[in-house]
């Protein structure tokens, strides 16, 4: 008789069960344009972007001011709509959907951190995270349980009744995090979501979504810098509103490359 498998060997045998499973694409865009304004002054944001990214993946969406990069994470939360092109997510085909179905699909699908937290002031952390659920009519006790589950899960089981003046800006965004977890979303969408922090809160903020990753969670991110972008599996750079390049720097199906702190 085989003796259990430790922690870690569960976790890779998880990992490659699901590899055998048929790849599913959680986000797929094809050919996306995005074009603002017109005659002269029209500016065209996305030219013919296709993207497809798999349950499990890690992307980092690296460009300068201009390249498009915002304009694109705007579309894939469903929170602006291209000039053409098609888009799905979960395999539902976001451009099918009227405003309603919309809401219903962005509250369900995705979890959003943004870099300025987005945080209610006067709400304490327990009730920011009780949000989406609230929005989605998850019931009082249910609500309670998830959210401190979430809260539990970016470490902040003891500053759940902290307003948001009351904590860090590192613990901000990990209850920013765990909003966006709660609701248990297809893909978590994060943007610039170390901008706004130090070097320490920065190394937790990462480690968190190293973990999330590690354990399942798809993410994809945005940012500016190269740190950042290596705790991604896959990393693409805008130029110009087109993709330029693409490079994979950790199997789908593996864990995160976290890379090795820096010497202190």
């Amino acid at each position: 008789m085989k003796p259990p498998a430790k922690r870690g060997e569960a976790s890779a045998q998880a990992r490659r069960t699901t590899a055998h499973a048929e790849p599913h694409p959680v986000l797929r865009v094809q050919d996306l344009f995005m074009i603002y304004g017109e005659g002269d002054a029209q500016v065209q944001a996305l030219r013919g972007v296709s993207l497809d990214v798999y349950q499990g993946d890690y992307v980092a969406i690296m460009g300068a001011s201009g390249s498009g990069k915002s304009t694109l994470m705007n579309i894939l939360g469903c929170l602006d709509v291209p000039t053409s092109g098609r888009y799905l997510i979960d395999g539902v085909d976001v451009g099918a959907l009227d405003e309603r179905r919309l809401a219903i699909l962005r509250n369900r699908k995705i979890g959003f951190v943004f870099q300025s937290f987005n945080l209610i002031p006067r709400m304490s952390a327990l009730a920011n995270v009780e949000l989406p659920l609230t929005y989605g009519g998850v019931g009082t006790a249910e609500r309670r349980t998830r959210a401190l589950a979430a809260l539990d899960q970016v470490g902040l089981a003891d500053r759940i009744h902290h307003d948001p003046n009351q904590l860090s800006g590192g613990q901000q965004q990990r209850v920013a995090v765990a909003r966006a977890l709660v609701t248990a979303p297809a893909l978590l969408l994060a943007d610039e979501p170390t901008g706004n922090l130090d070097t320490k809160s920065t190394a937790d903020v990462l480690e968190i979504l190293d973990q999330l990753n590690d354990s399942g969670r798809t993410i994809v991110l945005i940012t500016h810098e190269d740190d950042v972008a290596a705790h991604a599996k896959r990393v693409i750079r805008l130029v110009d509103g087109q993709i330029i390049d693409d490079l994979r720097q950790a199997p789908v199906d593996g864990p995160p490359p976290r890379p090795l702190k820096a010497a202190r």
